[in-house]
C-alpha cells in the first residue's frame, strides 16, 4: 500500500511538472516579447522596480507552505533567464570569483547572466562608465564597520546612479591547508578582519595579520604557501580548494554588508513601489548648516534614514555629506525639499532612487 502511495504522488508531481514547465516556457516567451518592446523603445532589460513589485505580488498570492524567501529564490532564477533572453549582460564586481561581492551580485540578479570579476572597486565603475559593463555592484556599508569610503568617493566622482541595493549576511571562515597551531599569518580584506578582530585575539593572539584586495584574493594565497590562512566565506574555500577550518568567526553573529549597483542610467519612478533616495552634499562654513541643509526634508515629512560625513579630498577640513532618505526623487515632495536644498547648500547630488525593498 505505501508503495502505491509513493507511486501514485510521484506520478501527481511528474502531472505538476509538466505544467510548471509549460507555464515556465510561456512567461519566459512574454517577457522575450517585452525585451523586444523594451530595445526598440531603448529602455534597459533590467528593471529592479518592477522586480520589486513581482516579488511582493507573488508572496502575496502564495498560501505557502513555500516561504516567502524561498519563492523569491525561485522567482529570481526565472526572471534571471528571461533578461538573458532579451539581452546579453555584463555585470562587473569586486573580484576575483567568490568574493561576497560577487555573492552579492548573484543574488541580485541571478546566476544567468555573465558575471566579471574586477580588480578594484574603481575598475568596476570605470567598466560601468566605458560600457564594458553593463552594471556594476559595490559594497557601501557593513553593519559591523560601516561605510566602505572609496565607493563613497566614488560615486562623488562618477556619473554613474544607484539603481538597486541588495543585503547579503556575512558569515567569515578561517581556510588553510595548514593545522590551527601551524598558522603564522591570516590574510583578508581588511574589513573582515576587522569583523573577526576579537575571534583572532582569543585564538590566534601572535598571528600576524596581512590585509589584501579581496577575500578571495586571500583563498587563493593559502593554495601558494604553508601557514597561510585565510578569512572569507564558504563559497571561496569550495572553488579554490581550501579546507574549512572553523565556521562564523565573525564577532557578531548579526553581521551584514549592503552593496549597491551601478548603472549608467538613472531608474524612473514606478507606481505602488517604495523608494530610497541617496544624495551628496557639502555645506557652507556658518553655524547651523547642516540644520538648514536637513531642515526641507523634516518640514515635510520625509524621512532621512542615513548621514555619512567623508571629507571631499578637494579643500582642507570639508567634509561631504552622504544622505538617504524615503522616496523617489520625482515625487513631489522630494522635489520640493531639494528645490530649498539647493539655496542652503553650495553642492548637492542626487546619486540615485532605486527600491527600498530591495534584495535583503
Amino acid at each position: 500500500m505505501k508503495n502505491l502511495n509513493l507511486e501514485s504522488l510521484r506520478d501527481e508531481i511528474d502531472s505538476i511538472d509538466t505544467q510548471v514547465v509549460d507555464l515556465l516556457n510561456q512567461r519566459v516567451s512574454k517577457a522575450a516579447e517585452i525585451g523586444k518592446i523594451k530595445t526598440n523603445l531603448g529602455i534597459d532589460p533590467y528593471d529592479p522596480a518592477r522586480e520589486s513589485q513581482v516579488f511582493k505580488k507573488i508572496c502575496e498570492l502564495s498560501s505557502g507552505p513555500l516561504l516567502d524567501d524561498s519563492l523569491k529564490t525561485i522567482y529570481r532564477e526565472v526572471i534571471s533567464a528571461s533578461i538573458a533572453l532579451e539581452k546579453e549582460l555584463v555585470i562587473g564586481f569586486l573580484g576575483p570569483k567568490a568574493t561576497y561581492t560577487h555573492q552579492a551580485a548573484v543574488k541580485n540578479f541571478g546566476s544567468t547572466l555573465t558575471y566579471r570579476p574586477l580588480v578594484d572597486i574603481p575598475d568596476v565603475f570605470q567598466a560601468v562608465v566605458q560600457g564594458d559593463c553593463d552594471y556594476g555592484v559595490v559594497p557601501i556599508e557593513n553593519s559591523t564597520e560601516g561605510a566602505v569610503n572609496r565607493s563613497l568617493d566614488l560615486l562623488v566622482e562618477s556619473d554613474l546612479s544607484i539603481i538597486a541595493q541588495v543585503y547579503l549576511k556575512v558569515e567569515h571562515c578561517l581556510l588553510s591547508h595548514s593545522k590551527l597551531d601551524e598558522i603564522h599569518e591570516i590574510r583578508s580584506k581588511d574589513h573582515a578582519l576587522a569583523q573577526c578582530g576579537e575571534w583572532i585575539r582569543r585564538n590566534l593572539p601572535h598571528v600576524k595579520l596581512c590585509p589584501i584586495s579581496s577575500t578571495a584574493e586571500a583563498v587563493v594565497d593559502c593554495n601558494k604557501e604553508n601557514g597561510i590562512a585565510a578569512i572569507a566565506g564558504k563559497m571561496a574555500g569550495s572553488i579554490y580548494e581550501v579546507p574549512l577550518l572553523v565556521e562564523g568567526i565573525q564577532d557578531r553573529k548579526n553581521n551584514v554588508t549592503r552593496f549597491l549597483v551601478v548603472a549608467r542610467n538613472a531608474l524612473p519612478r514606478s507606481d505602488k513601489v517604495s523608494y530610497r533616495t541617496s544624495l551628496v552634499l557639502s555645506l557652507s562654513d556658518e553655524v547651523g548648516a547642516l540644520q538648514s541643509a536637513l531642515s526641507p526634508f523634516s518640514s515635510r515629512g520625509l524621512n532621512l534614514c542615513k548621514i555619512e560625513s567623508r571629507p571631499s579630498r578637494k579643500k582642507s577640513w570639508e567634509y561631504f555629506f552622504f544622505i538617504d532618505f524615503l522616496g523617489h526623487r520625482e515625487d513631489p515632495k522630494v522635489l520640493e525639499a531639494l528645490g530649498e536644498l539647493n539655496k542652503n547648500c553650495p553642492f548637492n547630488r542626487i546619486l540615485g532612487s532605486y527600491p527600498e525593498n530591495s534584495n535583503g
